[in-house]
């Protein structure tokens, strides 16, 4: 499911015409970037690929002044109908996309506890802190959010929340984890051999 191809029909269908330039603006003013896997740089290809599909249209091309002519597009009844499509298959879609990371944990008894556990509390203070930034985004827009947004950026929190508890399980088990996979804990820095062992 393309979430690209979504906004697009989306914008279109509830604003109406537009060229490129508003499409793409939509995008920044709604911070999709954000919340969404779309990268705003792409949405221009994305256009032309959809137009010569024909599930938008050009209808007219506008020009001000020196600037550039702007085409300006419409969602077509095809469109509206990949719209239906790709908005049900999005809402239906419960799959819980597959985490790198859990692989990489798979492979890293070797590491040591030591580095291991310095790479997870990297990713626990990053998280932290883009769960304080989300908080701070939240709060700033609140007073600008209609209908369902504000339970938009619940859900991103609502996932980091459960994100930053998990890294924190991790780092709470990580030496019996360790010992279970076979992994060898590193000694404390200040450990001494025992004084019985090489005796007379």
């Amino acid at each position: 499911m393309s979430s690209t191809r979504l906004f697009i029909l989306g914008a279109l269908a509830r604003r109406g015409p537009m060229h490129g330039h508003q499409i793409r603006q939509s995008a920044q003013t709604d911070r999709t970037e954000l919340w969404t896997d779309i990268k705003v740089g792409s949405l221009y290809g994305a256009l032309h690929r959809m137009e010569a599909e024909g599930v938008i249209e050009t209808v007219r091309t506008e020009q001000q002044g020196n600037l550039p002519a702007r085409t300006v597009y419409a969602i077509t009844e095809d469109g509206a109908l990949e719209l239906e499509s790709l908005r049900e298959a999005a809402l239906r879609d419960t799959r819980l996309r597959p985490d790198p990371v859990d692989l990489a944990l798979q492979l890293s008894a070797d590491m040591g506890e030591r580095e291991l556990r310095a790479v997870i509390e990297d990713r626990h203070r990053r998280l932290t802190a883009e769960l304080q930034s989300w908080q701070r985004l939240r709060e700033a827009a609140t007073p600008h959010l209609r209908g369902l947004e504000p339970l938009g950026f619940d859900h991103t929190l609502i996932r980091l929340r459960a994100e930053i508890t998990w890294h924190e399980t991790l780092l709470e088990e990580l030496p019996r984890l360790l010992g279970a996979t076979g992994g060898s804990p590193e000694p404390p820095s200040d450990a001494t051999p025992d004084e019985d062992e090489g005796g007379a």
